[in-house]
Parts: C-alpha cells; structure tokens; sequence
C-alpha cells in the first residue's frame, strides 16, 4: 500500500454532462468561497462555463468525449489531482461512457473523493478534512495481481 498526501489545498476536477452542467454551475457559485481556496480543474466546456459565470479560475483540459476524461484519469494517476466532481446524466447514453467508466475506475484505484450528485458534493465539502492534509492509502494492485499469479 502506498500513502499519497493530499495537501490543505485540493486539486479539484469538476466535470459535468451536458445536462447537468447548470446544476454544477449553480453549485460551485453556492460554494465559492470554500473552492476558491484550492485548486480547480475540469473538461472543456464545463470549466469554460464555470470561470466565466463565476470569476472562479478552472484550469480546462480537452472536453470529455475528446480526452478530456483521459486526461483528468492521467492527472489522478500522477497524483496531480486529488478530488473529483462529477455530475453525471444517469439517464442519456453517452458515446464516450467506455471513457467514463475508465476515469471512474481510475479515481477508485488511486483513492480520491468522488461526489456524482450534489448531496455527496455538499457532505464531502462540508467535511472538516477539506481543509486538512490528508493521507490517501492506495492499494498496491499491481502486487496483488502478481502474487496471485504465481
């Protein structure tokens, strides 16, 4: 097992589907005075959308179904993001839900909060380990795999 420090600032993707993407508007306008103390991140149109309706700085990586999923799922993987918000549509097929469902694995594999809706959004942030360091544990899989292969 690995243990990876999440400092008192986060690193924070917020990542919407088309449909919800006002709920995540209208959410981090709700709580911008707790996510304006780290650091935010998201896909394309989403992080366009929430710095210009917010004033809220949003790093933008490539809109979701053109990597941007992959490539938040990388910034988890090398550590550089800490906390995910993603507000999904449960109900509209997506042509790039093969790529959702990899980000998801990945945020599991490497142990980093994840809210999909806005009571979980609005507990994880309530939380008093928002402002704290934090040590996230995350299993040696690739040990795992070899000691039962062999």
């Amino acid at each position: 097992m690995n243990t990876l420090k999440m400092g008192k600032q986060k690193h924070i993707a917020l990542i919407a589907h088309d449909n919800r993407k006002q709920d995540l508007i209208k959410w981090v306008e709700k709580n911008s005075s707790i996510l304006s103390r780290h650091f935010l991140c998201g896909t394309g149109t989403t992080a366009k959308l929430i710095s210009e309706q917010t004033g809220l700085p949003v790093t933008a990586y490539k809109s979701g179904p053109l990597g941007g999923d992959q490539q938040i799922g990388a910034r988890i993987s090398d550590g550089k993001i800490d906390f995910m918000i993603f507000f999904w549509d449960p109900l509209t097929s997506q042509p790039h839900d093969p790529d959702v469902k990899a980000l998801l694995r990945i945020a599991v594999l490497y142990d980093i909060p994840v809210a999909m809706n806005q009571s979980t959004a609005d507990f994880l942030l309530s939380s008093r380990l928002m402002e704290e360091e934090y040590d996230r544990n995350v299993l040696d899989y690739y040990s795992r795999i070899r000691k039962d292969n062999f």
